[in-house]
């Protein structure tokens, strides 16, 4: 049998076909691991955002700003992440969105980050 006749073939019921999409899916879990990583810590940052803005508009404190900054930036870090995992499990756009803001809304990114990692692993089979 030729090359070209073997690539045609259909594969075996069971095998695993090698190609894109089992290439894609073996970059998964690194995307899992990337979002849950970067879910917690946009969440306590956002925490320490929280008690920031109590102490300077509670109590007068300054000095505190940069964590505003510091949240920022890692809330971008965070929205990439998310799109990355978005697009590689192939999430409908409402799912993805609803997670990107998960992370603007204090204890949500714990709870939301708990739930899609449920839903990637058990779609995915991953332990």
């Amino acid at each position: 049998m030729t090359e070209a006749e073997d690539a045609t073939r259909p594969a075996p019921v069971g095998a695993e076909v090698p190609g894109p999409l089992a290439a894609e899916e073996k970059k998964i879990p690194g995307a899992l691991l990337r979002y849950r990583v970067l879910a917690w810590i946009t969440g306590v940052w956002l925490l320490a955002l929280c008690f920031e803005l109590i102490a300077a508009y509670g109590f007068g404190v300054e000095g505190l700003s940069w964590i505003a900054v510091a949240h920022g930036w890692i809330y971008f870090v965070y929205l990439l992440m998310t799109m990355d995992l978005a697009v590689r499990v192939r999430w409908p756009v409402a799912r993805t969105l609803g997670t990107l803001v998960a992370g603007t809304i204090p204890f949500l990114s714990f709870y939301v980050e708990h739930i899609r990692t449920k839903q990637v692993k058990e779609q995915f089979g991953l332990s």
